[in-house]
């Protein structure tokens, strides 16, 4: 893939709610984002899977071993994706939904690249 892309956030506390989503995708290469390599080969599966230009990153997380992800123009539906306290290789995801007593916090650990891109999928996709 020459042109390996993913979004990257801008802060968003001076943008109307409606525009937030909107105005937090640039692209940028996935490479240069200061974020850990297995995130950034789970950013590379996502454009592949659902091509470029559908998911936007919700927050500007400064953690490097986290990410939250959202469809583009879709903010209140999210994924908050994260290697830190996880095995090697592995990942942990927490649901999001615009009413915080339905997310799903802390129950899918340690998981697979690939069934944490069929979580995303389901999640965001679906």
């Amino acid at each position: 893939m020459a042109d390996q892309q993913a979004a990257e956030a801008v802060p968003d506390d001076s943008l109307h709610p409606a525009d937030r989503a909107e105005k937090a995708l640039t692209m940028v290469n996935v490479w240069a984002i200061d974020k850990d390599i297995a995130l950034k080969l789970l950013l590379l599966e996502l454009v592949r899977l659902h091509g470029e230009n559908t998911l936007a990153m919700k927050t500007l997380e400064p953690n490097p071993q986290a990410i939250e992800l959202c469809r583009a123009g879709e903010p209140d539906v999210s994924a908050y994706v994260y290697t830190f306290a996880q095995n090697h290789g592995r990942y942990g995801i927490d649901l999001k939904y615009p009413i915080s007593a339905h997310n799903i916090v802390g129950e899918n650990e340690n998981l697979s690249l690939d069934r944490t891109l069929e979580i995303i999928a389901i999640h965001l996709f679906s």
